[in-house]
């Protein structure tokens, strides 16, 4: 406390030469530095016990033995409560708006004598995408998003800027970019808001054309499925999960490898600069605000995003339903499409149904396996679905497996679409979002090919080495 006398003996000694006017402006100077010195110098007991728990676990989670399985074991964990616990309320949502509100806007539109056209675009086109979406996206995002939020007022996630800052400054990134690429993995479109914490716009624009390598809740389940149906079944049954798992874990990896490898190559290239180097502050633990949380969460990031998708899932509805039910000759535009793209699906390892699922699904990647089953029931003639722009997805993974093979696929189509998953555009509701934050066309276009180039590289390498052994 010896700084903190002197000082005040200080003041009573500049008060007797100056005079009262003086002095009390530069009292409240060396009272705000008293207290500051008090405040970094002195601490209850209580408070010394709080620092010292608070850097035993920084040591831990912060160490360079423990940091990476740490952070990764926390996104395991926050990824399968997203998965499995948004089952339940999607299955909820998908019985209430798939079959229970379809056939009544079904049964209602006969009811008024819709022309069959008119009750097909709009129901059976527009509602559908926009039923899918609300219902694969919404209760993923409504339980990644509070977790996150969580994680972040905890004070975890500045940890994990620590722990990747090395990395990332090595791909000519910002450490910063660690926290937005997590929050990719709920919504690129999110993760894209996020850069905003970044302050060199050199790094902030690498961060944002690099996010789609985050692979969103609208792609986790498409993994999931192909990879139970195709790679679970080319091991023993006992151990087909675990294969499963590590597959979709072993893509989201090479998805992060794909963006600190883009991150240094726009930093050598059309996005050159030095790193900038930044203070991170690492705060202390505190108890999250739960419910504060919970409703910024879901109203700030959740709903809005989810708004955003419906407004760009309900035209792709549209245009799925039209290219089914135009005929050009004997057949449908999508079956003329189908036919024309398959020749190049077949360089990439994949198909024609696929590539046309993808450039109508471009809208929302939630709509991409519906859309996938609709196309190969069209084009094979196999029993399924409801009609021609209907999409539907199967309760059963067998069955849905059933069907994907009827159309021709291997394990090298399905471990191709889940490369090309990772590795394609963003979707719209992220493209629009990239243009808002860049007002650029230029940057907006590069972020959207960029990963679609990787993509038709990647597949197209695999599918010959494939066939070559």
């Amino acid at each position: 406390m010896n700084n903190v006398d002197n000082l005040i003996n200080l003041s009573k000694d500049l008060r007797w030469q100056i005079g009262d006017d003086f002095h009390d402006n530069l009292a409240e100077g060396i009272y705000a530095d008293a207290a500051e010195i008090v405040k970094d110098s002195v601490h209850k007991k209580d408070e010394n016990k709080k620092l010292r728990l608070d850097a035993t676990i920084d040591r831990i989670v912060t160490s360079r033995v423990w940091g990476f399985p740490i952070m990764f074991l926390i996104l395991a964990v926050v990824l399968w409560l997203t998965i499995v616990g948004a089952n339940y309320p999607s299955s909820m949502l998908a019985t209430l708006l798939l079959d229970t509100v379809h056939p009544f806007l079904r049964s209602m539109a006969v009811a008024a004598s819709f022309p069959a056209w008119l009750s097909g675009f709009l129901i059976d086109g527009v509602y559908l995408a926009v039923a899918w979406v609300i219902a694969v996206m919404l209760p993923p995002m409504a339980i990644f998003f509070p977790l996150f939020t969580l994680l972040e007022d905890f004070g975890y996630l500045p940890r994990v800027a620590f722990n990747l800052d090395y990395l990332f400054k090595k791909s000519g990134a910002h450490g910063k970019q660690a926290l937005t690429m997590s929050m990719g993995f709920g919504c690129n479109a999110a993760g894209v808001v996020a850069t905003r914490i970044i302050d060199s716009p050199r790094e902030r624009l690498i961060a944002i054309i690099t996010n789609n390598f985050s692979l969103c809740n609208g792609r986790w389940p498409t993994q999931i499925l192909i990879a139970t149906i195709f790679v679970g079944a080319v091991v023993p049954k006992a151990f087909s999960g675990i294969a499963s798992l590590g597959a979709v874990i072993g893509i989201a990896v090479l998805g992060m490898a794909f963006m600190f490898f883009v991150s240094w190559g726009l930093s050598k290239t059309v996005l050159k600069g030095e790193v900038s180097t930044f203070n991170l502050e690492l705060p202390p633990y505190r108890p999250p605000r739960f419910w504060k949380t919970i409703y910024t969460s879901l109203i700030d990031r959740t709903l809005i995003v989810l708004w955003r998708a419906i407004v760009f899932a309900a035209p792709a509805g549209a245009v799925i339903w039209l290219i089914s039910n135009i005929h050009i000759g004997d057949l449908s535009i999508a079956a003329w499409s189908i036919d024309f793209l398959d020749p190049f699906g077949f360089l990439l390892g994949l198909n024609g149904v696929i590539l046309l699922a993808y450039v109508v699904a471009i809208p929302a990647n939630e709509i991409v396996i519906p859309t996938i089953l609709m196309l190969t029931v069209m084009v094979t003639g196999i029993s399924g679905g409801e009609g021609a722009g209907v999409m539907f997805e199967l309760d059963s993974v067998t069955a849905t497996g059933d069907i994907l093979k009827a159309g021709g696929w291997t394990l090298l189509t399905a471990i191709n679409l889940m490369l090309f998953s990772l590795l394609h555009n963003p979707c719209s509701t992220t493209i629009y979002t990239i243009y808002k934050e860049t007002k650029s066309v230029k940057w907006t276009t590069i972020a959207s090919i960029l990963p679609v180039i990787l993509g038709f590289i990647v597949t197209f390498l695999v599918a010959q080495i494939w066939r070559l052994f």
